[in-house]
């Protein structure tokens, strides 16, 4: 694995073990955002592994799974375009409350599941 590549790899499994501390203390909102920033690290380090370009700078994770060419069956690209709305892009108090009064734990805890399985499908292209 290229060295920059691996590095995304880290990146994606530190936001990945912050996801699941997020769950642990009750901040589910961040839960979400977590994964989708794993989710998003580990894309990035696919395209990196893929080709000698530096990936986008862009959060749309179905996006990055084309650029990757993955082509990803519809169950996993309907949670990777629903995982996306969690980036935050801005974190004004109003849309945060909007957001976060809708994410249940259960909720929280079926994302980091596939956020797991979907790590562990992107992981398993990189070796």
């Amino acid at each position: 694995m290229k060295l920059t590549a691996k590095k995304w790899v880290e990146q994606a499994q530190y936001d990945l073990e912050t996801a699941r501390a997020m769950l642990s203390s009750g901040r589910y909102l961040y839960v979400l955002f977590c994964c989708q920033q794993a989710v998003e690290k580990a894309l990035k380090a696919s395209i990196v592994e893929r080709s000698e370009e530096s990936p986008p700078r862009i959060h749309s994770l179905p996006r990055l799974a084309q650029i990757c060419d993955l082509n990803p069956e519809e169950e996993r690209l309907t949670f990777l375009a629903g995982l996306s709305a969690f980036y935050m892009q801005t974190r004004y108090p109003e849309e945060i409350e909007a957001v976060g009064a809708k994410i249940t734990r259960e909720k929280a805890e079926a994302a980091l599941h596939q956020t797991e399985e979907t790590l562990t499908w992107l992981f398993s292209m990189l070796k």
